[in-house]
């Protein structure tokens, strides 16, 4: 079973596995979605190489595949609106709480800051420990953003869950998902070794601009580093519990990641340099100064 998915830059469908190859009849119910790689790029490796370091940061986040369809590889990512619930992406919550935001807007989207995002969670959560829940999860999908190097956190990228138990309906933050615009996804291994031997991957993660902004007068969003840092200093009790989560990041674990990738599916040069890339990027300093033990 196939179905075209509408929303997104990328091509994909969803289908429908089959649970058991040898009768049709029985199928998975569950939905998945196979997404094909742009050209050139390692979307497909940089979406599942970033799901798994959700893992290890125990962040919340939809279940990722690599896979191959006629031929053509890709990444398969499990559906998570599920058993009765229903997805709200981020530019629906937000047009229901944010005077005149734009839902439509696809690019520059100025009004899809950290504030109004936190707001909107203050606004569709009743209770005041439910909302700070849900601002903790969003902060910690921040974070992953700022560690994987993902810019592409736009407000069809994140959304509530909500499914009605007995006589009432229940919301809560949905899963972290399409990350596939991260670890460097785009860049050729000449670049890539550039800098690497230059030390400039910091100024790479520096420079990438995230689709979340800080001001609504900003005419660019924030790196995703920069708005950790931002969020932390203006939030500290939503962010730092998520920097906490660094410390389970290592070099070596970093380096496993992309060794769990089939050899086939990379070369040895981009697996090493990709390797490097990613421990470089996944330990940012800068992210580690707000953790308290690091202060002094």
């Amino acid at each position: 079973m196939l179905q075209r998915e509408e929303m997104g830059s990328k091509t994909k469908f969803w289908y429908r596995p089959l649970a058991n190859h040898t009768d049709a009849s029985v199928v998975d119910d569950n939905m998945w979605l196979f997404k094909y790689p742009q050209p050139r790029t390692g979307q497909h490796w940089a979406e599942k190489i970033a799901a798994e370091v959700a893992v290890i940061l125990r962040i919340n986040h939809a279940r990722v595949e690599l896979a191959e369809f006629q031929g053509d590889r890709g990444s398969v990512t499990e559906s998570f609106a599920r058993s009765g619930r229903s997805l709200y992406h981020g530019n629906q919550v937000l047009e229901r709480v944010v005077h005149g935001y734009d839902p439509e807007q696809r690019f520059r989207q100025s009004n899809h800051t950290l504030a109004n995002i936190f707001g909107a969670m203050d606004g569709i959560f009743v209770e005041p420990e439910t909302a700070k829940s849900a601002k903790t999860l969003m902060a910690e999908y921040v974070l992953l953003d700022a560690v994987i190097g993902n810019t592409d956190r736009h407000h069809e990228n994140w959304g509530v869950l909500r499914r009605r138990v007995g006589d009432k309906w229940r919301g809560f933050v949905a899963p972290s998902f399409d990350h596939a615009s991260s670890l460097g996804r785009e860049l050729l291994d000449d670049r890539r070794d550039r800098l690497l031997t230059e030390n400039r991957v910091g100024v790479y993660a520096e420079k990438g601009r995230g689709a979340i902004y800080w001001s609504e007068d900003d005419r660019r969003g924030l790196s995703p580093l920069e708005l950790v840092r931002q969020g932390t200093a203006l939030h500290p009790d939503l962010f730092l519990p998520a920097l906490s989560k660094l410390e389970r990041l290592n070099h070596e674990t970093m380096t496993s990641l992309v060794d769990r990738i089939p050899r086939c599916w990379m070369s040895s040069t981009r697996r090493v340099r990709c390797s490097e890339f990613l421990a470089e990027q996944g330990l940012p300093d800068g992210l580690r100064f707000f953790l308290p033990q690091r202060r002094g």
